[in-house]
Protein backbone atom coordinates (compact mmCIF):
# COMPACT_ATOMS: atom_id res chain seq x y z
CA UNK A 1 0.00 0.00 0.00
CA UNK A 2 2.87 2.37 0.84
CA UNK A 3 4.47 1.62 -2.54
CA UNK A 4 1.25 2.51 -4.39
CA UNK A 5 0.96 5.76 -2.45
CA UNK A 6 4.60 6.60 -3.18
CA UNK A 7 4.14 5.90 -6.90
CA UNK A 8 0.98 8.06 -6.97
CA UNK A 9 2.82 10.97 -5.36
CA UNK A 10 5.73 10.52 -7.77
CA UNK A 11 3.34 10.53 -10.74
CA UNK A 12 1.63 13.69 -9.48
CA UNK A 13 5.02 15.41 -8.99
CA UNK A 14 6.14 14.44 -12.48
CA UNK A 15 2.92 15.74 -14.07
CA UNK A 16 3.17 19.00 -12.10
CA UNK A 17 6.81 19.45 -13.10
CA UNK A 18 6.01 18.87 -16.78
CA UNK A 19 3.17 21.38 -16.68
CA UNK A 20 5.21 24.00 -14.84
CA UNK A 21 8.58 23.76 -16.59
CA UNK A 22 7.65 25.17 -19.97
CA UNK A 23 4.40 27.03 -19.89
CA UNK A 24 5.23 28.89 -23.12
CA UNK A 25 6.13 26.63 -26.07
CA UNK A 26 7.54 29.61 -27.99
CA UNK A 27 10.16 30.24 -25.28
CA UNK A 28 13.36 28.18 -25.11
CA UNK A 29 14.03 25.97 -22.12
CA UNK A 30 16.76 26.69 -19.60
CA UNK A 31 20.17 25.46 -20.82
CA UNK A 32 22.27 23.84 -18.12
CA UNK A 33 25.56 23.64 -20.08
CA UNK A 34 25.33 26.11 -22.99
CA UNK A 35 28.95 25.48 -24.07
CA UNK A 36 27.91 21.92 -24.92
CA UNK A 37 25.10 23.21 -27.13
CA UNK A 38 27.05 25.91 -28.94
CA UNK A 39 30.50 24.74 -29.94
CA UNK A 40 33.03 27.07 -31.50
CA UNK A 41 33.14 26.59 -35.26
CA UNK A 42 36.50 26.33 -37.01
CA UNK A 43 37.34 26.45 -40.69
CA UNK A 44 39.13 23.35 -42.03
CA UNK A 45 42.35 25.12 -43.05
CA UNK A 46 42.46 27.69 -40.24
CA UNK A 47 44.89 27.77 -37.34
CA UNK A 48 43.83 25.98 -34.18
CA UNK A 49 45.61 26.16 -30.83
CA UNK A 50 43.84 22.99 -29.62
CA UNK A 51 46.25 20.75 -31.58
CA UNK A 52 50.01 20.42 -31.28
CA UNK A 53 50.63 21.16 -34.95
CA UNK A 54 48.37 24.24 -34.86
CA UNK A 55 46.09 23.02 -37.66
CA UNK A 56 42.37 22.37 -37.55
CA UNK A 57 42.41 19.76 -40.33
CA UNK A 58 44.18 16.69 -38.95
CA UNK A 59 45.57 13.71 -40.87
CA UNK A 60 43.51 10.51 -40.55
CA UNK A 61 44.80 7.87 -38.13
CA UNK A 62 46.98 5.13 -39.56
CA UNK A 63 45.05 2.20 -41.00
CA UNK A 64 41.85 4.08 -41.80
CA UNK A 65 40.13 3.61 -45.13
CA UNK A 66 38.54 6.53 -46.92
CA UNK A 67 34.78 6.40 -47.42
CA UNK A 68 33.97 4.76 -50.74
CA UNK A 69 37.47 3.31 -51.15
CA UNK A 70 37.79 -0.44 -51.62
CA UNK A 71 40.56 -2.05 -49.60
CA UNK A 72 41.27 -4.48 -52.43
CA UNK A 73 41.57 -3.25 -56.02
CA UNK A 74 39.47 -6.13 -57.32
CA UNK A 75 35.84 -6.53 -58.26
CA UNK A 76 33.72 -9.64 -57.70
CA UNK A 77 34.27 -10.95 -61.22
CA UNK A 78 35.98 -14.10 -62.55
CA UNK A 79 38.47 -11.91 -64.42
CA UNK A 80 39.50 -10.12 -61.24
CA UNK A 81 39.68 -13.46 -59.41
CA UNK A 82 42.20 -14.65 -62.00
CA UNK A 83 44.08 -11.34 -61.73
CA UNK A 84 44.15 -11.69 -57.92
CA UNK A 85 45.58 -15.17 -58.40
CA UNK A 86 48.43 -13.68 -60.42
CA UNK A 87 49.04 -10.62 -58.23
CA UNK A 88 48.46 -11.73 -54.62
CA UNK A 89 50.79 -14.06 -52.78
CA UNK A 90 50.19 -15.64 -49.41
CA UNK A 91 52.44 -14.55 -46.55
CA UNK A 92 54.60 -17.14 -44.84
CA UNK A 93 52.52 -19.05 -42.30
CA UNK A 94 53.97 -19.94 -38.93
CA UNK A 95 52.76 -22.79 -36.74
CA UNK A 96 50.63 -20.27 -34.81
CA UNK A 97 49.12 -19.06 -38.09
CA UNK A 98 48.25 -22.62 -39.08
CA UNK A 99 46.66 -23.26 -35.68
CA UNK A 100 44.61 -20.06 -35.96
CA UNK A 101 43.66 -20.99 -39.53
CA UNK A 102 42.45 -24.40 -38.33
CA UNK A 103 40.30 -22.74 -35.63
CA UNK A 104 38.78 -20.32 -38.14
CA UNK A 105 38.21 -23.13 -40.63
CA UNK A 106 36.17 -24.98 -37.98
CA UNK A 107 33.98 -21.92 -37.45
CA UNK A 108 33.50 -20.54 -40.95
CA UNK A 109 34.33 -23.31 -43.45
CA UNK A 110 33.57 -26.68 -41.88
CA UNK A 111 29.75 -26.34 -42.00
CA UNK A 112 29.87 -26.46 -45.80
CA UNK A 113 33.29 -27.88 -46.75
CA UNK A 114 33.40 -30.54 -44.02
CA UNK A 115 36.13 -31.37 -41.54
CA UNK A 116 38.56 -32.58 -44.17
CA UNK A 117 37.62 -30.23 -47.02
CA UNK A 118 35.82 -32.85 -49.10
CA UNK A 119 32.61 -30.81 -49.47
CA UNK A 120 30.70 -33.07 -47.07
CA UNK A 121 29.77 -30.60 -44.34
CA UNK A 122 26.52 -30.63 -42.40
CA UNK A 123 25.01 -27.95 -44.65
CA UNK A 124 25.59 -30.12 -47.71
CA UNK A 125 24.20 -33.18 -45.91
CA UNK A 126 20.98 -31.23 -45.23
CA UNK A 127 20.26 -30.67 -48.92
CA UNK A 128 22.19 -27.52 -49.86
CA UNK A 129 24.34 -28.02 -52.98
CA UNK A 130 27.72 -29.30 -51.79
CA UNK A 131 30.79 -27.16 -52.45
CA UNK A 132 33.60 -28.64 -54.52
CA UNK A 133 36.19 -30.70 -52.71
CA UNK A 134 39.49 -29.01 -51.95
CA UNK A 135 41.09 -32.08 -53.51
CA UNK A 136 39.44 -31.66 -56.91
CA UNK A 137 41.86 -30.76 -59.69
CA UNK A 138 40.46 -27.24 -60.09
CA UNK A 139 40.80 -26.48 -56.36
CA UNK A 140 44.32 -27.89 -56.26
CA UNK A 141 45.32 -25.63 -59.15
CA UNK A 142 43.87 -22.42 -57.67
CA UNK A 143 46.48 -19.82 -56.80
CA UNK A 144 46.50 -18.56 -53.23
CA UNK A 145 45.46 -15.08 -54.40
CA UNK A 146 42.50 -16.57 -56.23
CA UNK A 147 41.43 -18.44 -53.09
CA UNK A 148 41.75 -15.17 -51.15
CA UNK A 149 39.51 -13.48 -53.74
CA UNK A 150 36.92 -16.26 -53.43
CA UNK A 151 36.84 -16.03 -49.62
CA UNK A 152 36.66 -12.23 -49.84
CA UNK A 153 33.98 -11.86 -52.54
CA UNK A 154 32.36 -15.29 -52.67
CA UNK A 155 31.73 -17.47 -55.69
CA UNK A 156 28.67 -19.38 -56.92
CA UNK A 157 26.79 -20.50 -53.76
CA UNK A 158 29.56 -19.40 -51.39
CA UNK A 159 28.87 -15.96 -49.89
CA UNK A 160 31.46 -13.31 -49.17
CA UNK A 161 33.21 -13.68 -45.83
CA UNK A 162 34.90 -10.25 -45.93
CA UNK A 163 32.66 -8.86 -43.19
CA UNK A 164 33.28 -11.80 -40.84
CA UNK A 165 36.96 -12.63 -41.40
CA UNK A 166 39.86 -10.16 -41.29
CA UNK A 167 42.27 -10.28 -44.27
CA UNK A 168 45.13 -11.73 -42.19
CA UNK A 169 42.80 -14.47 -40.94
CA UNK A 170 41.69 -15.25 -44.52
CA UNK A 171 45.33 -15.94 -45.38
CA UNK A 172 45.59 -18.20 -42.32
CA UNK A 173 42.55 -20.19 -43.47
CA UNK A 174 44.11 -20.57 -46.92
CA UNK A 175 47.32 -21.81 -45.30
CA UNK A 176 45.24 -24.38 -43.38
CA UNK A 177 43.48 -25.50 -46.58
CA UNK A 178 46.87 -25.87 -48.28
CA UNK A 179 48.07 -27.99 -45.35
CA UNK A 180 44.95 -30.18 -45.70
CA UNK A 181 45.70 -30.62 -49.41
CA UNK A 182 49.34 -31.40 -48.69
CA UNK A 183 48.56 -33.89 -45.89
CA UNK A 184 45.99 -35.72 -48.03
CA UNK A 185 48.53 -35.96 -50.84
CA UNK A 186 46.18 -34.25 -53.26
CA UNK A 187 44.26 -37.47 -53.80
CA UNK A 188 40.90 -37.10 -55.52
CA UNK A 189 38.02 -37.45 -53.09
Amino acid sequence: MKLNLFLLVLLAATVAANLGINDNPARRNFEVLPEMVYSAAAESFSENSSFADGKTLQSPPAGTIARGARPLPYAATPEDAARAGRELTAPEASAADLARGAELYQVFCRPCHGPGGKGDGTVAMRGFPPPPSFFAERAMNLADGQMFHIVTYGQNNMPSHAAQIEPADRWRIIAHVRSLQKNQGGAQQ
